[in-house]
């Protein structure tokens, strides 16, 4: 069975398309967002237990503003290319990790709790 509702925002429809697609062989449900107000309705609406957003789609204020909003929900931060500046900043905003956008098995599990945070992913 599988055990996770997402919700994915990513920079383009290309990218949000091949992740989502990529997602649905490992959660429940993967509902697509676009921009933070989407992303906010949606949480509620599925019972989102994680999302994974690109920090071209949102800044870390709206990172902190979901954590804050939905403290139990798995914030996962992607981006094309991360490093561990944007990895520690989007920690302080209430990410879970930053992964590349690309890293589905990276994303995966850090949107399942599967391992501790990494700086690998970042780096």
């Amino acid at each position: 069975m599988k055990p996770l509702s997402v919700v994915v925002a990513q920079r383009s429809n290309e990218t949000l398309d091949a992740l989502s697609k990529s997602l649905n062989n490992h959660f429940r449900v993967v509902t697509p967002a676009v921009g933070l107000d989407e992303i906010l309705r949606a949480i509620p609406a599925r019972t989102a237990d994680a999302a994974i957003v690109d920090l071209e789609v949102l800044g870390l204020k709206e990172i902190q503003q979901i954590h804050n909003k939905f403290p139990n929900v798995t914030i996962v931060c992607t981006h094309r290319l991360p490093d561990e500046k944007m990895w520690t900043l989007a920690l302080s905003a209430g990410a879970s990790d930053c992964c590349y956008s690309s890293d589905v098995r990276a994303i995966v599990q850090a949107a399942s709790s599967i391992q501790p945070m990494s700086r690998a992913h970042a780096a």
